[in-house]
């Protein structure tokens, strides 16, 4: 029994000093990633900090996040916006911008991914490396022949260059919906194809509803590429107001350099969309996944 017991106590002894080690880098790792996230956010708190000081205050009382007077006033003066266009007119714009673009290229991409996924055809590997090339350049090489060829048809000073293209389908959200669309068993295209189903009835009824999860991924993330879109309202937009937020920004910054908390103010009122899609978007697709796959 004492052979028993000793070895009993030796084994509580280690598991206990296992789980201490356990315990102390789990705080040190955690603490790490507070501080390494803290960094990171600073500019954005400054930002917001910094919209609710009085601009004499901005610069003197850099090194603090917390007003010593808070004010409202940049908000208020900064929504008035410049050339008798308030930022209601372009958070407006990017919103329809944003939205139609979303659902542009959810459409798309899951059609696309669907047909390279699923349907045989001739020449379907070529068309697969083709959409996995166009991955490869950058925006920038793109830049010019899609601004010669948009004025050319009359497009420039409209939203149908920063729209239009979206429904036409992007190679990351191409490959992205197909590795989902992958996942899927293809015994249930055969059991929806003997009951009658087309291939139009197979990708509405059956894939569809199970590849919603990475659906939301592609229609959040291009709202959030195209609400932040500066290059794109630059070379495009040339009316004040059809400006987007991210090109009014620099428009309200140019037309108020000494009026820094207001510039601050609607920086930071730009970003609320981002932060309501980021804190809901888990929920969002939860939601959503769980509904399709009751249906």
């Amino acid at each position: 029994m004492n052979r028993k017991e000793g070895k009993t106590e030796m084994i509580k002894s280690i598991t206990h000093s296992f789980s201490a080690q356990r315990k102390l880098g789990t705080f040190f790792y955690h603490a790490l990633m507070i501080v390494v996230s803290f960094l990171m956010l600073y500019p954005v708190l400054w930002l917001v900090a910094s919209s609710f000081k009085p601009n004499g205050d901005i610069f003197s009382t850099a090194t603090s996040l917390f007003p010593e007077n808070f004010t409202l006033e940049h908000y208020i003066n900064g929504w008035k916006g410049f050339g008798g266009y308030t930022f209601t007119t372009f958070f407006s714009n990017s919103l329809l911008v944003a939205l139609l673009s979303a659902v542009g290229m959810m459409a798309s991409s899951a059609l696309v991914a669907f047909g390279l996924a699923r349907i045989k055809f001739k020449g379907r590997n070529i068309w697969f490396v083709l959409m996995v090339v166009t991955m490869m350049l950058p925006g920038q090489v793109m830049m010019i022949p899609r601004f010669v060829l948009f004025n050319s048809m009359g497009w420039v000073g409209t939203y149908l260059p920063m729209i239009v293209p979206s429904f036409f389908a992007s190679g990351f959200n191409i490959f992205l919906i197909m590795q989902f669309i992958r996942g899927i068993p293809r015994d249930m295209d055969e059991a929806a194809k003997i009951d009658g189903c087309s291939w139009y009835g197979v990708f509405f009824r059956i894939i569809v509803p199970m590849i919603v999860p990475s659906l939301v991924t592609v229609a959040v993330l291009t709202f959030m590429s195209s609400w932040e879109d500066f290059m794109g309202a630059l070379l495009y937009l040339n009316k004040p107001e059809t400006y987007t937020v991210a090109y009014a920004l620099k428009m309200f910054n140019d037309s108020s350099m000494s009026d820094y908390g207001a510039t601050f103010a609607m920086s930071a009122a730009s970003l609320v969309p981002i932060l309501v899609l980021f804190f809901f978007q888990k929920n969002l697709v939860e939601g959503i996944s769980i509904q399709g796959l009751k249906g």
